[in-house]
């Protein structure tokens, strides 16, 4: 029976260091693999020309590289580029590179599928089918990474979870993930480049300020009225706004960093005044912005844009009450819709 191979990106430094002094050999090859599995981005071990080829086929023994591949690529007019990534098994997730005059964002999946069920996500038609590695999502950076570089001149600048899945369903390898895109044997990025978004799970929230993280939190808000939230996003019920609101208390307490409220307002569901002024009573709570998003149907069902009289009532309120808003306008429309609202996002 043969063994199934284990993805030598599982293993830590040491533990590969281990593994040479073990077969035989010494412990800095670990430090020369590790190299380029992470910061030179290894696709094989044939790859890696400064280790001997018996070292090589010891390791193709011993491990595979599940590295991911782009499967198809969309160029939008507006220079968006959408990835649709294979993963080792077959499974497809979708990456995001959204260029602005000044930076490059990657827009990141962290699930394939998703286990919440908003009713207004492409994503959330899908079962989740698994978790995706702390390398899988490494992966998705590196590419777009490499996309910035070849269509911009210049490195991504930034990185938003808000492609597919709950990042915080997820919340071990989402973290090793950024452990590894923020150290200087990886990408070297600055955490506060990266933003990782939450349909709001007030446990793993807390967590994360206990972790100490040195990213950024954005919460899909949607609505600060609980029956219209638990409309949009009927997982929420377990998960009220008042909860939401001690964790995110709790959060700034420990972490003293703003919280990113993502917004879509749609037509005849958060359109109206009640709304509004909840939402304006719910930013005071925490120091925040608002993202007013531009909302990309998926379907003609009662998920539908709201009229820019509606938006600029929104934009109105929360300015005069001193309470920073933006209005992202929808990116790559053009090219298929991206997975939930990926291509709305800018960071």
């Amino acid at each position: 029976m043969q063994i199934e191979k284990k993805d030598i990106r599982a293993l830590s430094k040491d533990q590969l260091r281990d593994f040479f002094v073990t077969n035989g050999d010494k412990a800095f090859r670990g430090n020369q693999v590790y190299e380029w599995l992470w910061s030179k981005g290894a696709h094989s071990f044939e790859d890696m020309t400064n280790v001997a080829k018996t070292t090589r086929t010891m390791l193709e023994e011993h491990f595979v590289i599940n590295h991911i591949k782009v499967d198809t690529m969309q160029r939008s007019e507006d220079g968006t580029v959408k990835n649709a990534v294979r993963l080792h098994d077959g499974l497809v997730v979708e990456s995001v590179l959204i260029p602005t005059a000044t930076r490059t964002t990657a827009c990141v999946s962290s699930q394939v599928g998703c286990s919440l069920d908003c009713n207004f996500c492409a994503t959330a038609r899908l079962k989740r089918m698994r978790n995706l590695e702390p390398a899988e999502i490494y992966d998705q950076v590196i590419a777009i990474d490499k996309e910035s570089r070849l269509y911009y001149n210049h490195p991504l600048s930034n990185i938003v979870f808000m492609g597919m899945g709950e990042p915080l369903m997820n919340y071990n390898n989402v973290l090793k993930a950024i452990e590894m895109i923020t150290s200087p044997e990886g990408l070297g990025m600055s955490p506060k480049r990266i933003m990782v978004s939450t349909s709001g799970v007030p446990k793993m929230i807390k967590k994360l300020a206990d972790d100490d993280v040195k990213f950024k939190l954005a919460v899909s808000l949607h609505s600060a009225i609980d029956e219209i939230r638990s409309r949009i996003m009927p997982f929420s019920e377990n998960f009220p706004l008042a909860d939401l609101r001690e964790s995110l208390e709790y959060w700034y307490r420990k972490t003293k960093s703003k919280i990113s409220y993502e917004y879509v307002v749609w037509k005849d569901i958060n359109d109206n005044k009640a709304s509004i002024d909840a939402l304006v009573k719910f930013c005071k709570y925490v120091p925040c912005k608002v993202n007013l998003i531009e909302y990309n149907p998926i379907d003609d069902g009662e998920f539908q844009q709201a009229s820019e009289e509606s938006i600029n009532a929104y934009i109105k309120a929360l300015e005069s009450s001193g309470i920073v808003v933006k209005v992202r306008r929808s990116r790559g429309k053009d090219i298929d819709a991206a997975c939930g609202q990926l291509a709305n996002k800018e960071a």
